[in-house]
Formats: C-alpha cells, sequence, structure tokens
C-alpha cells in the first residue's frame, strides 16, 4: 500500500506564483501534454507535470528543492502546445523566481530586487556613491582625457572588489541552502563532482539547442553569456593588473610599446560588440512577439535592459573618449558606473542568479538522486 502523504498548501507561495508570472497556473488539468512535448524532460524524471501540480496544492519546499525547474529553460514548447493555456514554461519560471528569494541572503535584498517599488532604492544607492565620489575627487589635469579625472581609480577599485566580496557572501550563503534543499529532495550524489560537466554543458548551451523551437534564443543567449564571460574576465584582469602597477589605464589601441594592454583592449572591443550582438537579439525576439512581451515579468526586464544599459553605456563612454568629449562623457560614464553597480552588487537576488542556481542543479541531476 503507497504510504499516506498530508498535503499542507502553502496559500501564500501560490500567491507569490501567480503574481511572479505564473498567473495561468491553475488552468492546468493535469494532461501530461508538458511533459510528453519536452525535448529535455527525462523519462524516469519526467517535468513539468509533477511541478504543475505541485505548484497548485502550494508544495514549497518540494518545488525550491526540486532540481527540475531548473533543467527547463523555457523554450516555450510545453506553454505552446497545452490545450488549457496553462503556460508550464511561465510557472517554472515564476518558481524560479520564488527560489531565488528563497534561498538569497540577505533576504530584503531579494524581496528589494523582485519588485518594481524597489528599482528607485536599487538605483539610488550606486547614483548616492558615485555621485560623492564626483563631488570628492580631486581635479587633476591629465594630457588626455581619462575617467579618473572624476572617478580616481583606487576608490573604483575599493569599492568594487568590496562589492565582489558581499556578492561573493551573497551566492555562498544562497548555494549553501539551495544544496540543502536539495539534499532533502532526495540528490545523493557529488554534486562538486557534478559541476565541471555541467559548465562544461552550459558553456555550450546544448540544452537551449535541444529545444528546437526557437534558435534565436540559443543564439541570443549563446552569445550574451560568451561576451559577458570575456568582458568580466578582462575587467578582473584591469582591475588586478593595475592594482599591482604593471597595468595603465587607459588602455591603448595599438601601441607597439605597450603590446599586452593593445591585445586586452581590442579583446575587451570585441567582447563587447559579441555581447551586444546577443542582446540584440534577445531584444528582438521580445519585441517582435506580442506574446513573449505580454508575459515578461519585471524580474525578466530587469535583468535584460539593465545588462544593455551596461553595454551601450560603456561603449558610449569610450567613444566620446576618443572624442575627447568630457561635457557628454562623464555623465554617461557616471551611468554607466551607477548600471554596473546595480547589476553585480544585486546579481544573487535577479536573473543574474539563474547561471549560479541551474549549474548546481544539473550539477545534482547529473550525478542522480534527485
Amino acid at each position: 500500500m503507497a504510504e499516506a502523504m498530508t498535503v499542507r498548501p502553502d496559500v501564500g507561495f501560490i500567491k507569490e506564483v501567480l503574481c511572479s508570472g505564473g498567473g495561468d497556473l491553475k488552468k492546468c488539468y493535469q494532461c501530461a501534454t508538458c511533459s510528453v512535448v519536452c525535448t529535455l524532460s527525462e523519462e524516469e524524471r519526467p517535468f513539468p507535470r509533477k511541478q504543475m501540480v505541485e505548484a497548485q496544492w502550494g508544495l514549497k519546499d518540494r518545488l525550491l528543492g526540486d532540481p527540475a525547474i531548473w533543467l527547463c529553460h523555457n523554450c516555450g514548447d510545453c506553454s505552446t502546445r497545452c490545450p488549457r493555456g496553462a503556460r508550464p514554461g511561465d510557472v517554472f519560471g515564476a518558481l524560479r523566481s520564488q527560489a531565488i528569494q528563497h534561498f538569497a541572503f540577505p533576504g530584503f535584498l531579494a524581496r528589494l530586487a523582485a519588485r518594481p517599488a524597489g528599482l528607485l532604492v536599487l538605483l539610488a544607492i550606486p547614483a548616492l556613491l558615485f555621485g560623492i565620489m564626483m563631488a570628492l575627487s580631486p581635479e587633476e589635469e591629465t594630457e588626455v582625457l581619462e575617467f579618473a579625472s572624476e572617478f580616481p581609480l583606487p576608490w573604483l577599485e575599493i569599492l568594487f572588489f568590496t562589492v565582489a566580496g558581499l556578492v561573493t557572501l551573497g551566492f555562498g550563503v544562497g548555494v549553501a541552502r539551495f544544496v540543502k534543499a536539495l539534499r532533502a529532495h532526495g540528490a545523493d550524489g557529488s554534486i562538486l563532482g557534478g559541476l565541471v560537466p555541467a559548465v562544461v554543458e552550459i558553456l555550450a548551451h546544448k540544452r537551449f539547442k535541444e529545444c528546437g523551437k526557437e534558435k534565436n534564443r540559443y543564439w541570443g543567449h549563446l552569445l550574451t553569456l560568451w561576451g559577458f564571460a570575456g568582458l568580466a574576465f578582462m575587467g578582473t584582469v584591469v582591475g588586478v593588473g593595475t592594482m599591482a602597477g604593471f597595468m595603465h589605464t587607459p588602455l591603448p589601441f595599438m601601441d607597439p610599446s605597450r603590446p599586452a594592454e593593445s591585445f586586452f583592449k581590442i579583446f575587451a572591443n570585441v567582447c563587447a560588440v559579441v555581447i551586444l550582438a546577443g542582446l540584440v537579439v534577445l531584444l528582438a525576439d521580445r519585441f517582435s512577439d506580442p506574446e513573449k512581451r505580454k508575459n515578461s515579468t519585471y524580474f525578466d526586464w530587469l535583468f535584460l535592459l539593465c545588462l544593455t544599459g551596461v553595454v551601450l553605456t560603456g561603449i558610449l563612454s569610450q567613444g566620446l573618449r576618443l572624442a575627447d568629449s568630457a561635457a557628454v562623457m562623464f555623465p554617461i560614464y557616471y551611468v554607466h558606473l551607477v548600471l554596473i553597480f546595480v547589476l553585480f552588487l544585486f546579481a544573487p537576488y535577479t536573473k543574474f542568479a539563474h547561471m549560479v542556481y541551474r549549474t548546481v542543479a544539473m550539477a545534482a541531476a547529473r550525478k542522480g538522486g534527485a
């Protein structure tokens, strides 16, 4: 005889899922079409049918410790084929948003980042910090126009390395909580041992490619990921190099006496072009589809538009610096710094966190047990 289970619905959790983009959840009548059409759903562990009924029942702990909500890449096949219009892909997106908020540390930052009402606060913190920096920075005359004239590099380095430490702490606590939930859900393998294969799979975007319905999303996400990774690497190298004293900004484009710095400069610009191409594909794909625009949540738009703003203001700042247009360059660079700060400081609480939680979930599922 099957073991009896007492269901204690978390009504508050159901309401949060409905408000986070899963508004059609209650339309699901368990026909299993979604699990059948999903190319990523495994025979022995199919989704999203089981997770849909668990969400309807408000089984929060079971859902947030289930790696399946991260194995979904929201290609939209299940939502398109659902005879009731329950949109399982959107429900899974809402569940991922809830998971990020649930595991986040500190929790109030996650709640702030998840709601439009918190946007002014997210922007106000860095806007105030960089405004004070501009006001206090010593006036220095340089032979060429430099960003450091208004935003001293040592101050920026201290600030952003501090932010990096806070972000690492936030992700560390959040992932530890997530792993504990995965264990409670039944993950019994070595999650650590599955990380390398999971990272390789993510870098190749294999699962996005398997979602055959939308090829644009594959290329958009792939270009964005690789462009972002290149720029993040370059930012770290330049930051460490300038602190150590063997690199000096602004880096030259073509200077035979500084070949390494010239290479890094060119590489960074190539990465900027790559990520911009990816973002254009993603934005065009979303804007051209009325259904996607309608079902995209604030949580989706915040990360995408913030990252686009960072790239565009970075490219504009460099062009204006080369054109020696200080009056326009410094305000644009100010906005650039504010958006970078928002993007990174709040990374553990926005859609940026997908990359981290999805990697851990894929490692747990790969090593079995979940």
